[in-house]
Parts: structure tokens; sequence; C-alpha cells
């Protein structure tokens, strides 16, 4: 079977995608690869290379997504198959970009907390039952990680590359997935991605936001198993 590497979205670790660690490792070796060594994407995307197998199934989430789009760049040869999940081709907006520097400045003063609570999370889900929980568990991976790694990965952001060429040059088996009601990385992102990637699929889940693995993780990882069976 072919190693699956998954890339975490920003401020999370292995946490956000275990459901699906739970159903596809007692299939094949799962790689959770952490993305906050580097204050670049290109630099996250090399220090993955050089720790992944020499060649897997790439899947990644909001920021992960990104790295992962890096990844395909640099070593495509190298990537089996892909999975983009509520992610964003596009370079950074200069407006969103400038709206880092504020949040890093209160980071490095002390107040991640404050930052993750107040104007980052709330962003991220839909309502529903678990809604609470889920928040609950990304405040810890985020207080896990720390500043240190709020600061590289946010500047890596704001420096990313687009990557539309990236996709239009993809030969792999591809899905896109995203909640319907993401508001950070919406809809029309991933049909671009679709419209990009020649013969990709596209999937997209009700009743989850941003972090679909956690909101809806039994369709996702139906989803996401279908895209592995390719």
């Amino acid at each position: 079977m072919t190693p699956l590497v998954m890339l975490p979205g920003m401020m999370c670790d292995a946490r956000l995608f275990e459901p699906q660690i739970a159903a596809f490792s007692t299939q094949r070796a799962v790689h959770v690869a952490p993305i906050g060594g580097h204050d670049s994407v290109a630099g996250i995307a090399a220090e993955v290379l050089q720790n992944a197998p020499p060649r897997f199934a790439l899947m990644g989430l909001s920021m992960g997504g990104i790295v992962a789009m890096e990844i395909l760049r640099q070593a495509p040869q190298r990537v089996a198959r892909i999975a983009l999940l509520d992610t964003n081709p596009k370079a950074e907006h200069p407006d969103v970009a400038a709206g880092r520097d504020p949040q890093i400045a209160k980071v490095m003063s002390g107040e991640l907390i404050a930052v993750m609570r107040d104007e980052m999370k709330p962003n991220y889900l839909t309502d529903g039952p678990t809604r609470s929980a889920i928040l609950d568990l990304c405040m810890a991976m985020a207080r896990d990680l720390g500043p240190d790694v709020f600061v590289r990965q946010s500047r890596a952001l704001q420096q990313r590359p687009d990557q539309q060429d990236t996709l239009r040059d993809c030969t792999v088996p591809a899905l896109i997935l995203c909640g319907r009601d993401d508001a950070l990385c919406p809809v029309h992102r991933h049909t671009l991605m679709q419209a990009l990637i020649p013969h990709s699929e596209l999937y997209i889940v009700d009743n989850a936001g941003h972090l679909p693995t956690l909101e809806q993780p039994q369709e996702t990882t139906a989803i996401l198993q279908r895209w592995l069976e390719k």
C-alpha cells in the first residue's frame, strides 16, 4: 500500500486527522508531518520531502493544502495522488497579509490564546452539536504548538506563492474537498482548483465549515477512502 502523508492546518497537529488516522493506519503507513519549522512554504515543503517516503499519497488541509501544492511543485514525481481540503491555491491577498502583522505582534507579546480565541478559531466551524468540543480541541493544539510556530506559519502564509500553474500541471488522481460552510476557504476556491486540475473530483460536505475531518468525520473519511483506492 502506498504510504499516506497528512499535512495539518495552521496551529493544528495530528489530532486534526484523528478519525482518518484511525481508519487508514490499519491499511497503510500514515505519516503526519509537522509544518511549523520554517517561515516559508518552500522551506516547510522541503523539510516534509526530506522526511517523507520515496513516493506517497499526499493530503493537506488549509495551510497543509498550501504546503501540499508546494510539494507537488517541488517533487511531482514523488506524489502518487493528492487531496486538497479547505485550502486556497492563490497567493495571499495583500490585505490579508497586512492583517497578519498585528496578530503576530500580539502573539509575540504573549496573547496567543486571545488571538486564536477571538480572531481565528470562531471563523472556522459551522454551527452544530460538536462545535464547542472541536473549538476546545483547536485551542489545545494551538497552545501545545506555541507562539513561535504561530509566527513562523504566519510569515510563511504572508509570502506564499500562487500555485495555479502547479495544479494545471498535476497528472495524478486528485481530490478537492471542502465544507459547504467554510468561510475561510470558500467553495468557489475549490471549484477553481477542480477546474485547474485535469480529471479531479470535487466533494462539498454539508454541515461542515473549515474542518470537515472533525465536523463530519464519517463522510470525510469515506470520501478520502475512495480517493486512496483509485
